[in-house]
């Protein structure tokens, strides 16, 4: 049984606006997110079960497997954010 979000997360965003939103959150700016940078963004718009989300974003967005989602990666997030998050991004 999946484990739906019940609560609305906010209204569309853009592709652009997603990665700005996003980089609020590279602590180490190095222009990659971690996985704990990935689940505080996450945290951040009120969503539950931040530790597992994120451990399965990093899983389906991260095509290279090194652990961080950097910018080539970014559409794998914005897939993951839309299905399984409640995210609103249109491309522009």
């Amino acid at each position: 049984m999946a484990i739906k979000n019940t609560r609305s997360v906010d209204d569309e965003m853009t592709v652009e606006d997603f990665k700005e939103w996003l980089k609020n959150f590279d602590k180490d700016k190095d222009g990659r997110i971690s996985r704990a940078e990935l689940r505080e963004a996450i945290r951040s718009k009120g969503v539950r079960f931040t530790t597992w989300k994120s451990s399965r974003g990093i899983r389906q967005a991260d095509s290279n497997h090194n652990g961080f989602i950097d910018d080539a990666e970014i559409d794998n997030l914005v897939a993951f954010a839309q299905k399984n998050l409640g995210m609103k991004i249109v491309p522009y």
